[in-house]
């Protein structure tokens, strides 16, 4: 039998999580109440550094887009997740799994970005305090923030456009809960040899050089840091830093399981996945604000305001 080609693919249709169909309903209600939470924790994180003015410093500005990107990247996969749950239909149109990975790669990139600069952010306030404002001008910060933005488009449409030439078998079953990269490579009937190159190389580059950079940036604030170590100088390093360096372990942790540790078994590439594409962005603004005064300080006034206006 001849595979067909992708012109006469309509539609794919998406395994979805490795759960018994009697856990639906309550697994239907967690990932519910996860997105809920990822949503609206990420919205009054932007809302609070828009109307507080001492939120107004590069690392808010930084930390804005990537709860925009975190609340975009899991309305990409999530509330379709969810619908085929509720419905039993799995099935999604050939171009919507195209636009869903598009954006989806576009997106992860934009956090991964972020991360790195938000990492060159902190090292420039610790390591070089006294001319913090004049590195971390707006002009630069306008840069780094579209520079990465332009940047994810680019690198997502370079992936895009190397899937969209492949074929796809009459067997058009997504072994995951939304239309990841890896699986559709592997789900075509074609010669996938350039599409693996690139995802290992150019992929690979796009991943380990932000790492690289946080690595550099937290390895060079260790060394200003242990040169006088003091306690008041420990505690206000992981005042700065330890938000950002948490977000940055749960980040490339699940990351790297996924694509460089990944096993045999499906459903722990699908687990991973969860992590990073669904826990994370519900855990950032938690992790962002738990010991953070000017965050809570700004909430206090928000609901005062609120309670003022009643």
């Amino acid at each position: 039998m001849q595979p067909e080609n992708q012109s006469s693919v309509s539609q794919f249709l998406l395994r979805g999580l490795p759960i018994q169909l009697e856990q639906q309903s309550t697994f239907f209600a967690l990932f519910l109440g996860m997105y809920l939470t990822t949503v609206l924790g990420n919205l009054l994180l932007i809302l609070l550094i828009r109307l507080d003015a001492r939120l107004h410093t590069p690392m808010y500005f930084f930390l804005s887009h990537l709860a925009f990107s975190d609340i975009a990247s899991s309305s990409i996969t999530i509330p379709k997740m969810l619908m085929n749950m509720l419905t039993q239909d799995h099935a999604i149109p050939y171009a919507g799994c195209i636009s869903q990975l598009y954006f989806f790669i576009v997106f992860v990139c934009t956090d991964n970005l972020l991360l790195a600069v938000m990492a060159y952010d902190r090292y420039v306030a610790v390591c070089h305090p006294l001319h913090y404002a004049t590195i971390m001008r707006e002009e630069l910060c306008m840069l780094l923030v579209a520079g990465s933005w332009i940047f994810s488009f680019i690198h997502a449409l370079l992936h895009t456009l190397l899937l969209v030439r492949l074929s796809f078998c009459a067997d058009s079953t997504i072994n995951h809960f939304f239309c990841d990269l890896n699986v559709l490579v592997k789900l075509s009937c074609s010669d996938i040899s350039l599409n693996e190159l690139v995802i290992f190389t150019e992929g690979g580059i796009v991943i380990i050089l932000p790492l690289a950079s946080v690595l550099c940036s937290y390895i060079c604030i260790g060394i200003i840091i242990l040169r006088f170590p003091t306690t008041k100088r420990l505690l206000k390093a992981f005042s700065t830093c330890g938000s950002h360096l948490l977000v940055v372990s749960l980040y490339y942790g699940t990351i790297a399981s996924v694509y460089f540790f990944s096993s045999s078994q499906d459903s722990k590439d699908i687990i991973a996945s969860v992590m990073y594409s669904i826990v994370t962005p519900m855990l950032n603004p938690f992790i962002y604000s738990l010991r953070n005064r000017d965050i809570k300080q700004a909430l206090e006034m928000l609901i005062n305001r609120a309670h003022f206006l009643k």
